[in-house]
């Protein structure tokens, strides 16, 4: 596909945000990557997240909002961006954290690996352990996570709870995204599950994590929980 007139949607779920949001536009703009847009999808942040996105909208053409009444949580955003990708025919379709624990830095090698594939996931573990600044007790969580989920699942991959990755539109066609309603590690999991299943040619690449700089971390138990008996549904699903 010509990049040149290929069309690309980072989808940005936030809650709380706001001292991220200036950064990291300006980290992602700097790229000049062509037809390239943001979209931020709002759970009413008490912060005024939203209220800083829409003054940023007011000088930006290529930063877009969905504004909800409260917090939804991170599948049900991720759906709606999806929505709005597809509905307006994105070529590319981005997941990506706005606490700048993702490199902006790295959506071209992405986009350039994505020419020979249908998804490519961000991994912090392909190369070893590429995370900076998380406690050990996050870290040891999430490498259980990965392997509890490849030992059940079957899944091949390194990281399979990584939340920064760049699908081809059909990949999100085929899925069916209004069918998906997990949330956290659990949403990640069933995407690269159902993507792996479908047969889509899928890619890791690294990259190195970096643990947020401000504002707080949305993990909690009940997150947890469901990711733990997410991979037992998936692994008796009917595809």
């Amino acid at each position: 596909m010509n990049k040149e007139i290929a069309r690309t949607l980072i989808v940005i779920p936030t809650y709380n945000e706001a001292s991220n949001i200036s950064k990291l536009l300006e980290r992602i703009f700097k790229l000049n990557v062509p037809n390239l847009d943001v979209l931020f999808v709002d759970d009413n942040s008490p912060d005024n997240t939203a209220g800083l996105i829409e003054d940023i909208q007011k000088d930006n053409p290529h930063v877009f909002l969905i504004k909800r009444s409260g917090k939804m949580g991170l599948g049900t955003a991720y759906v709606a961006g999806f929505g709005y990708a597809l509905e307006h025919k994105y070529d590319f379709i981005f997941e990506m954290d706005a606490d700048l624990s993702h490199n902006p830095e790295d959506i071209p090698l992405f986009l350039e690996q994505i020419d020979d594939y249908d998804l490519v996931i961000g991994s912090r573990y392909l190369t070893g352990m590429n995370v900076a600044n998380w406690p050990l007790s996050r870290l040891f969580l999430s490498l259980f996570a990965n392997w509890y989920t490849r030992i059940i699942t079957g899944m091949p991959f390194k990281d399979c709870t990584s939340g920064f990755k760049c699908f081809r539109r059909h990949v999100l066609e085929s899925i069916g995204i209004d069918q998906i309603h997990s949330d956290g590690y659990s949403f990640q999991i069933e995407l690269h599950y159902l993507a792996w299943k479908k047969g889509f040619r899928i890619k890791e690449m690294p990259i190195i994590f970096i643990d947020r700089e401000s504002g707080s971390s949305k993990m909690s138990r009940k997150i947890m929980k469901e990711a733990a008996l997410m991979v037992w549904r998936l692994k008796f699903r009917d595809i």
